[in-house]
């Protein structure tokens, strides 16, 4: 039996306040007492998670505990063209690439998806800005499609590459961005029994707000790691190769990338 690991407020183990949470990425990533800070409660979380063991669950609820409202953040609706002209096909032509250091990559479409063993989940969202939400989340197992890749023995990462471009908007980093969004995770949360790459949020196919047509789920971290418009996997041995190394968006803006609660 998997354990489960209790729920750790990232605020508790900060010992901030909210407004200190609520400045934004560029002031987290300038305040450099602040990053001591969040830098000592991301090595004591990560810690605590690899001792309690690569399958050591999230809290998981009923659905009698489903928020009334879910917030949308982040990106509202990619605008890009690509993105456009699958939403208006209502992503029949959408593929999923599995690429990188793989003996077999992959191409495939919602549908075969969708099709795949799945599984569902109700969790609690925790955002870095302070608040949380719970939320019930449908889709196959990121192991399954790490599996059927048949990855390649010095594989050390999973970059997620989205569709959505946060350039030229100042509150989401502005002149800073120069790629798509991007995250990543290491193979011992990519093959953790709860993440997944969910099709499916509270019974219904994923909202476009909430990252149709998928959207990666890693219960065991905070939110901007589950990472929204998924257009492929790129299985690497470095983080070298995206943004500013660092291992995602917000990343490469200050933010640890073990993101972990």
């Amino acid at each position: 039996m998997s354990l489960i690991l209790p729920h750790l407020s990232r605020r508790g183990l900060f010992g901030l306040g909210g407004g200190l949470l609520l400045a934004g990425c560029d002031d987290l990533a300038r305040t450099e007492k602040l990053t001591r800070i969040v830098k000592s409660a991301e090595d004591a979380s990560r810690g605590f998670q690899r001792f309690a063991g690569r399958d050591a669950l999230a809290q998981e609820f009923s659905r009698a505990d489903l928020s009334p409202h879910f917030k949308v953040n982040g990106t509202q609706e990619p605008v890009e063209a690509a993105y456009q002209a699958h939403k208006a096909e209502n992503f029949a032509n959408w593929r999923l690439a599995i690429t990188g250091l793989v003996n077999n990559p992959m191409s495939l479409s919602l549908a075969q998806l969708t099709a795949m063993p799945a599984r569902t989940q109700i969790t609690r969202h925790d955002c870095v800005e302070g608040w949380s939400a719970i939320g019930e989340w449908t889709g196959p197992q990121l192991a399954t499609l790490l599996k059927a890749a048949n990855m390649k023995t010095n594989a050390r990462y999973v970059v997620f590459k989205c569709a959505d471009n946060y350039g030229g908007e100042a509150s989401k980093g502005g002149a800073q961005s120069s790629s798509l969004y991007y995250e990543s995770i290491d193979l011992i949360d990519a093959f953790h029994p709860q993440t997944i790459l969910a099709t499916r949020m509270n019974g219904a196919p994923l909202s476009v707000g909430h990252g149709a047509p998928v959207r990666l789920r890693v219960e065991r971290q905070l939110g901007y790691k589950q990472a929204k418009y998924v257009m492929g996997l790129d299985i690497v041995d470095s983080l070298a190769g995206y943004g500013r190394g660092k291992g995602g968006y917000w990343e490469d803006r200050g933010y640890e990338w073990y993101a972990g609660i």
